[in-house]
């Protein structure tokens, strides 16, 4: 983001402090090995002041040409920019800055500070350019735009989150391997299915996760599954985001609400309540019943995004928002890619622009230090074949979903190509979660049963109850 450095306000100066700046110039004219660190941290936009920012270029030019930061160097780079009129009186008060060496960190952290302060209200003012001159074609691409430029501010952090030391990074490590160690988190996001649980160890944050499937295969019942599972956490609250392309608000509630008659069976294995109650008329007792289930619901922070036509930008702009509300976002669903909306025309072939919006969903799954899992149809290819289990190369559209995926999963249901056999294939009521790629762990299968009247998927064990 550049951010200008030249306004003011009405008589409001923007957030600065020209001291911190001749503090840290001070300090590296008389400790000049200091520029290495100062340089990791800080841009010349770092730095408001127009005089205070020329002698820092200056000092950058002369690093970046082998040469050695000094008083005499650095006077003669700017006298030859010829960009100070008095460059040598710039200096002198630069020098009769300088404290200690030791304020240097916090001179730096200082400067810090008020750059974020600065983007933000930067970002506030193109907010307002962009709404006075009505340069976005629609309400939709304003609010998008806005929240980009809201974000962007809010997320600066530095060059020096860029560069990292071995030891931080295995301390980082370390200490995550002693709270998993103790119980106190898991590797990854656990979805409460033990047996696709051991396969991922979780899914991870920045990942992005392809599930993929044929139609009625089961992709957004597992999907919802999911949500309900990782949101349903009792030890820490963990919001869920779901993106629906497809179907709107009250049919995903309507498709949570049934899910869960699965978990009130009478001995024999029967619903206490139907899909077909639900639909008509109840009794009293089962209203009862139904009437508990929306009260557990009520309690789990998920929220839906139920827009039809959405682009990635929208995509991206409403999943900020949300996580600005939600900073423990632990988990973002997008049923699914096919529905996405290319933002203009474009001459870029359908796999192109499919490519290109798995790329940014991936990029929103690291900006957002969240996992996506983004549902995907499969080629026709698959019905064609004999043995219709699904591989990489059915996944439809392009091959940048495999390429950009971290995790791909696919459902499969052999009962539902072969209903006759499933009885003698001991397949009948079963369904295969094919972990195909895996960065980050193994490859394999989970087995679990689909119970279809209900659009819910349990594992075998049925410890996904616990």
């Amino acid at each position: 983001m550049s951010i200008r450095t030249d306004w003011a306000v009405g008589a409001i100066s923007p957030p600065q402090d020209i001291e911190a700046e001749r503090r840290v110039l001070g300090i590296i004219l008389k400790y000049p090995q200091t520029i290495d660190t100062v340089i990791s941290k800080l841009g010349p936009d770092h730095f408001y002041d127009a005089a205070n920012r020329a002698v820092y270029r200056a000092m950058l030019a002369i690093y970046q040409e082998g040469g050695k930061v000094s008083y005499t160097q650095v006077f003669n780079q700017l006298r030859k920019e010829g960009k100070i009129p008095d460059p040598e009186h710039v200096l002198l008060a630069l020098t009769e800055a300088f404290a200690s060496q030791a304020e240097l960190e916090p001179s730096i952290r200082v400067l810090m500070e008020q750059y974020v302060k600065r983007a933000i209200l930067h970002a506030a003012q193109e907010i307002e350019r962009m709404i006075l001159l009505d340069s976005e074609p629609s309400l939709e691409a304003c609010r998008a735009r806005a929240q980009e430029l809201i974000f962007q501010a809010t997320q600066i952090g530095g060059p020096e989150q860029e560069i990292k030391d071995l030891a931080d990074i295995l301390s980082r490590c370390y200490n995550n391997l002693v709270e998993r160690k103790e119980g106190k988190v898991a590797y990854g996001l656990p979805v409460r299915y033990p047996s696709i649980d051991v396969l991922t160890t979780g899914f991870k944050k920045k990942d992005l996760i392809i599930l993929a499937g044929r139609p009625s295969m089961g992709k957004t019942a597992l999907a919802l599954n999911f949500a309900v599972n990782v949101a349903r956490c009792k030890h820490r609250r963990q919001p869920v985001l779901i993106f629906s392309l497809e179907m709107d608000d009250e049919q995903i509630g309507d498709r949570l609400v049934i899910s869960e008659f699965f978990r009130y069976r009478r001995d024999d294995g029967s619903l206490e309540v139907s899909p077909l109650d639900y639909a008509a008329r109840m009794d009293d007792e089962k209203f009862a019943r139904v009437d508990s289930i929306f009260n557990e619901l009520y309690k789990l922070p998920i929220k839906v995004v139920d827009k039809r036509g959405l682009t990635t930008a929208e995509l991206r702009a409403m999943a900020r928002q949300v996580k600005a509300e939600e900073p423990d976002l632990a988990l973002i669903i997008i049923d699914y890619l096919q529905l996405l909306k290319p933002a203009t025309s474009t001459n870029k072939n359908w796999a192109l622009v499919v490519g290109d919006a798995v790329r940014e969903i991936r990029d929103l799954a690291g900006e957002l230090d969240v996992p996506v899992i983004l549902l995907s149809q499969l080629n026709r290819g698959v019905e064609a074949r004999d043995n219709k289990r699904p591989a990489l190369s059915d996944l439809r559209d392009s091959g940048n979903i495999e390429e950009f995926a971290d995790v791909v999963m696919f459902v499969y249901r052999d009962e539902y190509y072969y209903p006759d056999e499933a009885e003698e294939r001991n397949t009948k009521g079963q369904a295969e979660i094919i972990i195909a790629k895996q960065r980050r762990g193994q490859t394999g299968k989970a087995i679990l049963k689909f119970i279809p009247e209900c659009t819910r998927f349990v594992d075998i064990t049925d410890r996904v109850e616990e």
